[in-house]
């Protein structure tokens, strides 16, 4: 069967170190683990986790049974797989994404709040079903990205934080990071979420708007208390 070219992202993702899997060692074996790992995100996402069977994913890739069990002892180290590919490829989009901003402090911004909002629409529903399917080592690998995607933005952002009023500018960079990931992981898992690309990108701006905002605002002055 003949192989077909697979993303460079999507081969790198497979192939995760930190993965419990038989990890390949051909470009080949890493093509055919790409695409098993796309056949299952896909029926995952149209079906749900409960419905994905080993099966039906060699069906869908294209593959024999026995592939998958070459590589894979069973259902729940696929789905860890799928776990870690989903979780690299949003770290490697926003860093993508983040390389190619404006050079500024509100280009940045701009970036990383449409990087996230977009990284987080791709496969929406899977990604909380997957953190509850997982448990903790599910969040735990969900904890070190988002550490990742917040390096990601403190190092992008390095170069322009002299535009900073805060009277600590290293640390509002950081509460505004935060805050702005944590909306878009919120607006992921909300039943009303902004949907298609027009409300996506009307939210990451005024995402974006409030963080550059607050960074550029000098501290209150505060009253002391008895």
């Amino acid at each position: 069967m003949t192989e077909e070219p697979e993303h460079p992202a999507s081969a790198t993702a497979s192939a995760s170190p930190s993965a419990s899997y038989r990890a390949p060692r051909q470009a080949r074996s890493a093509a055919t683990l790409a695409r098993v790992l796309r056949a299952a995100e896909e029926i995952a996402s149209s079906a749900g986790l409960e419905e994905m069977t080993i099966a039906g994913v060699a069906e869908r890739a294209g593959v024999s049974v026995g592939t998958i069990y070459r590589r894979f002892e069973d259902k729940e180290q696929l789905i860890t797989a799928l776990s870690e590919r989903m979780l690299e490829r949003r770290e490697e989009y926003v860093a993508e994404r983040l390389r190619a901003a404006e050079p500024s402090l509100s280009g940045v911004m701009d970036a990383y709040a449409h990087a996230l909002l977009q990284s987080f629409a791709d496969s929406s529903s899977l990604f909380p079903e997957l953190l509850r399917a997982r448990g903790a080592k599910a969040l735990d690998r969900g904890a070190r990205t988002i550490t990742e995607l917040h390096r990601l933005l403190l190092e992008a952002a390095a170069p322009y934080t002299d535009q900073i009023r805060r009277s600590q500018p290293q640390s509002a960079l950081d509460a505004a990071a935060r805050a702005v990931l944590g909306a878009c992981f919120h607006n992921s898992v909300r039943p009303d979420s902004a949907t298609g690309e027009a409300a996506r990108l009307r939210y990451a701006e005024e995402l974006s708007d409030m963080a550059v905002a607050y960074l550029l605002t000098p501290d209150r002055r505060r009253t002391a208390h008895p």
